[in-house]
């Protein structure tokens, strides 16, 4: 088993690019996960995903580059969601599913209708929903784009780490206190929609929700403070990223539910260990 890794590492550079580029996704999710699940977003990833699917349909029918259309779709569509204020007259989980829904929908029927752009229309689709069954195809640029990418969203959270903290709590105290709540909001919006299309091709639309809401509910079992949850949400969602690739190339599953079910475990894991110690807690209080 080891052999076969080390060959695999040893012989196939697209390998390793991959590695590193599921391991940054999977880190810059999970610190955006946090902040999206503690402010009823989770499933923001999941709607933004399928706004996604639906401009890279249409790039893929006009025969555009899929990230120049994907990209500024996406990335509007978070700004409105996330900045959506609470009297509106669509609530944020009722917006996210009929975007969702739509985008889904509109998506499909436009690689139906012009099969002629296309080869393989499930298989396009397929893929796009589910991952690339391969981890072949990740070049050297891909790393580079990533790396950036992850940089950012980084320094993004470490210079502004007590703003975005009192934005996610409490949007009206921060905004009382001197914070532009609606350019934070704004610049999270923006971060995820550049996460989501970066990390579509690779674990699919269907699944990035999986790279979002796993890893900080997880952290959440076990640690009650906000940066103790980021740090530990990051580091479960890069072990479950290394794990699920060192098990797709063994086995040769598909990158992407290779993952998700590798955050499912670790749900588990955590969520028993949380009851655990809250159990020994309570028993030492009693005592």
């Amino acid at each position: 088993m080891i052999d076969k890794l080390i060959y695999y590492y040893s012989n196939y550079p697209t390998i390793r690019y991959s590695t590193v580029v599921l391991a940054l996704v999977s880190l810059c999710a999970a610190l955006l996960g946090v902040t999206l699940v503690l402010k009823r977003f989770s499933m923001i990833g999941d709607g933004l995903s399928h706004v996604a699917f639906g401009a890279t349909s249409i790039a893929t029918a006009a025969s555009f580059t899929p990230m120049y259309i994907a990209l500024p779709f996406t990335t509007v569509a978070a700004v409105l969601l996330l900045r959506r204020r609470v009297g509106a007259k669509i609530q944020g989980d009722s917006a996210i599913a009929m975007l969702s829904a739509g985008s889904l929908a509109f998506g499909y029927i436009v690689l139906n209708l012009f099969p002629s752009s296309s080869s393989n229309v499930s298989g396009d689709a397929c893929s796009s929903l589910f991952g690339s069954a391969s981890i072949l195809g990740i070049k050297r640029s891909d790393v580079i784009i990533c790396a950036i990418l992850a940089i950012s969203v980084l320094a993004v959270f470490i210079f502004f780490y007590n703003r975005i903290f009192a934005v996610t709590f409490d949007e009206s105290f921060a905004s009382a206190t001197g914070t532009n709540a609606g350019f934070y909001n704004t610049l999270i919006a923006v971060i995820t929609g550049i996460v989501i299309v970066t990390a579509m091709n690779m674990v699919g639309a269907l699944l990035i929700s999986a790279l979002i809401t796993f890893p900080a509910l997880s952290a959440m079992r076990v640690f009650r403070t906000f940066k103790g949850v980021m740090i530990c949400s990051a580091c479960i969602s890069v072990a479950c990223s290394l794990i699920g690739t060192i098990v797709c190339l063994l086995a040769s599953t598909p990158v992407g539910p290779t993952i998700a079910i590798a955050n499912i475990l670790a749900f588990g894991i955590f969520s028993l260990t949380g009851w655990i110690t809250r159990g020994r807690t309570a028993k030492n209080t009693n005592q």
